[in-house]
Order: structure tokens, then sequence, then C-alpha cells
């Protein structure tokens, strides 16, 4: 199962940097020194994510429903704490 996340902002670089610096210290995790491209892998699935000047995308892999819903509200929930200054809009398709 999988879903994705396009999020318009120009923040896209900082919000990934910090989100995967953020798991890096418990879970298995990777970016690009610029903070363009990185993934952490979750015990529920892999969050892949792509930035650039004006979105960040979003790509989750889980083994099935439960565990894709499991992995979005983790990525919500930290995405959102470290957007506070402004209101992200994430949908998942």
């Amino acid at each position: 199962m999988n879903a994705t996340a396009i999020i318009p902002t120009a923040s896209a670089r900082r919000y990934l940097g910090q989100f995967v610096s953020h798991f890096a210290h418990k879970l298995p995790a990777i970016r690009e020194p610029d903070n363009s491209q990185g993934e952490v892998s979750f015990t529920t699935g892999l969050c892949t994510m792509d930035a650039d000047a004006q979105k960040l995308s979003i790509i989750l892999n889980a083994a099935d429903e439960a565990e894709l819903t499991r992995l979005k509200n983790i990525v919500d929930r930290h995405l959102l704490r470290f957007a506070f200054r402004e209101e992200l809009q994430i949908a998942w398709l």
C-alpha cells in the first residue's frame, strides 16, 4: 500500500531536514546534505521525501492499510509540529 502528498510550502527543505534529523536518532534515516531528499524507515513502513523551493513531496509505503494509516498519522503530527508558523495543507492521495 502507498500514499502520496504534495505540500505547497517555501520551507520544504527545512521541514524535510527537521523531520529526518528528528527520527535519525532512533530509526534508519538518510538525507541529502542540501535537504532536497530524505527517507526514514519506520517499523510501519517507509517515508520518502523530496523538497524544492515550492513544495514538499512525500511517498509512504506500508504493508497494509492499517500500517499506512499509522504512518500517515506519524508524518502528519510531526510535520504540523515543525510547521507551527504556517498552516500546512496535507492531503494524502
